[in-house]
């Protein structure tokens, strides 16, 4: 039985383990702003390898809270969220009970969550569809550094320079081009993966869900964030996690969807909602909630 039609009957269905936690963020503003502003919503080119999108996203990663939001004084909206969503996987993970101390970051888009899992983990493996995304991590990786521009309004900016903290063994960290609904076989198993906002952003994340099994090991952490935004634009519809009413009329919401496809192999730990805010001018801004769901991989 398809995998789709057996999660909308409630059927359980074997899904393996893994740790997931930030990597691609809050992406469609950034399809929206870019078809917006170019008047051109037929255009193939990918938005994530604009020159707009990594400035945004380094920004995001690495700028400080003053830069990030000038005009915001909330203490939980200028908290770094890809750093959140790091210290939030090493935190359920304890002392890793005997796991690979390898963590892989799946959408990791410019990297920060990736780096921050170094301080834990003696390999972090970094995994994006974005090749100007990948580039820029691996520069980080190189130098330390990498100067970028963030929008002050229309075509000004200011200049800035990403910074990976200097307490951190860059080293440990390797980063790599892929499809997350098509991964190398080759990636090994981890004690912790990451995926930050991307479940609603793939063509197929059922795809993606059956490659688990082979990623996490036995008592590794899962900790998977979305704002569940399904949209067309990235998913077919019949391909949605939640979002849609079944044949009888129910509700099928996406979080609902992952308890029954994960039970099998994993216990949910926690859950959380954490907001994320990302600057595209300095007096616009893109507020999200974050759903943070937290899974443990169980040894059965």
């Amino acid at each position: 039985m398809p995998v789709i039609q057996a999660v909308r009957e409630g059927k359980p269905t074997l899904i393996g383990s893994a740790v997931l936690l930030a990597g691609g963020y809050a992406l469609y503003h950034l399809w929206k702003c870019l078809m917006a502003s170019r008047g051109k919503p037929e255009s193939k080119e990918n938005v994530y390898e604009t020159q707009r999108a990594l400035n945004q996203y380094l920004h995001f990663h690495f700028g400080s809270p003053q830069d990030v939001l000038l005009y915001i004084t909330d203490p939980v909206a200028v908290q770094n969220f890809p750093q959140r969503c790091a210290e939030e996987c090493m935190e359920h993970l304890g002392q890793k009970n005997g796991v690979p101390s390898r963590a892989l970051d799946i959408g990791c888009s410019v990297g920060r969550a990736s780096f921050e899992l170094a301080r834990t983990f003696e390999e972090v493996v970094g995994i994006d569809f974005s090749l100007s995304f990948v580039n820029a991590c691996n520069q980080l990786k190189e130098k330390g550094q990498l100067p970028y521009n963030a929008t002050t309004e229309g075509d000004l900016s200011t200049q800035h320079i990403a910074v990976v903290p200097k307490d951190i063994d860059r080293s440990r960290c390797f980063f790599r081009q892929g499809d997350a609904c098509n991964l190398p076989t080759d990636l090994g198993s981890f004690g912790c993966v990451l995926a930050g906002n991307l479940i609603c952003r793939l063509p197929d994340p059922f795809a993606f869900f059956h490659r688990l099994p082979g990623l996490v090991a036995p008592g590794g952490i899962l900790v998977i964030t979305s704002p569940y935004t399904w949209l067309e634009q990235f998913t077919p519809k019949s391909l949605w996690l939640g979002g849609y009413k079944d044949d009888s009329g129910k509700e099928v919401r996406g979080f609902d969807t992952m308890k029954r496809i994960f039970s099998p192999h994993f216990e949910l730990v926690g859950e959380k909602n954490v907001p994320i805010l990302i600057r595209e001018t300095v007096r616009m801004h893109e507020w999200t909630l974050a759903h943070v769901t937290i899974w443990r991989r169980r040894t059965f």
